[in-house]
């Protein structure tokens, strides 16, 4: 079930590790959007609003969650390519200690805070009890995010990116059945979304859990190997912290803009709301590179195989380029129609605002590509601190957007809050891998020698 990254033709590797990963995000994506078609559909505009208020949030704090968890599983690739399976262990070992402490803190601590947060973001006085609702279920649920993502991290830093989307498709089917059995038949509202966003990932989870048990001799791990290591755990957090650090550093500049979208009407947020849920099925391909470099990255740079990593950023900057025109194309004849899977016909102000917003956003999505294939690949080749650098770029963009030009310029200003926040990180990624690649290149010179 593993795979080695470090011997084979890139192209082919890097298709064949993330067309599952792509399966992944989809249905990732598509059971979170099922909440908010049925959400939308069922319970009206102010409820779709509501969910969609807490999507700023939501991403600074789970986002922190996955990027800890990617991250974790860095130095398991690295360890996987030198073939030193010992080290493997224990570092696998003190990614369930370091993942138990983080979650545990973690949800007693945003649950706690969620209905401030909401508070400060201006969520409009009519939605934001939907919101307090449906987040702090999520927030709740935040130790079972961390069992998804850091079995399924694991799972992936080993070479295997299918058993990780099998469990996802099938936690999705169940999603969608208790998005219904919750909204319509036991009428919870946005709660209900939420229960069933948290009970399917539970599901998913669990399931990759016993799966790298039975099937993955590599990771049995003996008494002595569970223990806690404070080298392995502070390499582990080197690596995380990092990581999560630059989701929720990006995720920052999102709450600001979303507190100025906050502030134009639910009007405006169920707009963003129903653009961006299309416009975050449509990128699942950028993530899927990102996360498939990461692990090449890993591997190759445990293996000392720097040239590869040269002709891996090649290949998948290929393939992301000629995404980025195919997904442009798609918006433009038929993004209207797709986000009538979150919106009625008639409401046509809405409707006008969330095809201009995801229309202003393909138009730059080579620059997004580039984001997550560079960025993914430093932090696979063990620099994880570079991209925190990466998400202030971000955040800066989203937050000038955010403070001086949505008071004065409207929702057209939040059309570019994302494609401005892609361009400023790549003006700081490509230097970026540059240095990276040379450092790398004479550490390795060195280890030969």
């Amino acid at each position: 079930m593993e795979k080695d990254m470090t011997k084979g033709s890139p192209m082919r590797l890097i298709l064949g590790f993330a067309v599952p990963l792509l399966f992944g995000q989809i249905f990732q994506q598509f059971y979170s959007m099922v909440d908010t078609i049925v959400v939308g559909k069922y319970l009206g505009v102010d409820a779709l609003a509501a969910v969609g208020a807490t999507g700023s949030v939501n991403f600074l704090i789970i986002g922190f969650c996955m990027g800890v968890c990617s991250g974790f599983a860095i130095p398991v690739a690295q360890e996987f390519g030198a073939h030193h399976e010992e080290n493997l262990r224990r570092y696998v070992a003190n990614c369930v200690w370091l993942s138990i402490i983080f979650a545990v803190v973690m949800a007693v601590a945003v649950s706690a805070l969620c209905r401030t947060i909401l508070e400060v973001m201006r969520t409009p006085a009519n939605i934001i009890d939907g919101s307090y609702n449906y987040i702090f279920i999520i927030f709740l649920g935040i130790p079972i995010t961390y069992l998804y993502n850091m079995t399924a991290a694991i799972l992936r830093s080993l070479g295997d990116s299918r058993t990780p989307v099998i469990f996802l498709v099938m936690a999705a089917i169940i999603n969608i059945f208790l998005d219904l059995l919750c909204i319509i038949v036991f009428r919870m509202g946005v709660a209900g979304a939420a229960v069933a966003t948290v009970v399917s990932q539970a599901i998913a989870g669990l399931s990759c859990l016993i799966f790298m048990y039975k099937k993955f001799p590599i990771l049995r791990l003996s008494k002595d190997e569970w223990r806690w290591k404070r080298q392995f755990a502070g390499k582990l957090c080197g690596m995380g912290i990092p990581m999560g650090l630059q989701y929720s550093i990006t995720a920052v500049g999102s709450v600001v803009l979303q507190s100025a979208v906050n502030g134009i009407g639910s009007a405006a947020v169920a707009a963003v709301t129903a653009g961006g849920k299309l416009n975050l099925m449509l990128i699942c391909p950028f993530d899927a590179m990102g996360s498939t470099m990461a692990t090449y990255g890993g591997q190759n740079v445990g293996a000392g195989e720097l040239e590869r990593v040269d002709r891996g950023l090649k290949s998948c900057i290929i393939l992301g380029v000629i995404y980025s025109m195919i997904a442009t194309a798609v918006v433009y004849i038929a993004g209207r129609y797709l986000l009538l899977l979150f919106l009625d016909a008639g409401e046509t102000a809405i409707l006008d605002n969330a095809n201009t917003f995801i229309r202003t956003n393909a138009i730059f999505f080579i620059f997004l590509a580039l984001v997550n294939i560079v960025r993914f690949l430093i932090q696979g080749m063990g620099y994880s601190k570079l991209a925190v650098f990466a998400g202030m770029f971000e955040m800066l963009a989203r937050g000038l957007m955010g403070f001086a030009l949505v008071p004065l310029f409207g929702f057209r200003a939040v059309c570019f809050a994302n494609p401005l926040a892609w361009v400023f990180a790549d003006i700081f990624l490509i230097p970026a891998y540059i240095h990276v690649r040379k450092k790398t290149a004479k550490i390795l010179a060195v280890q030969r020698e």
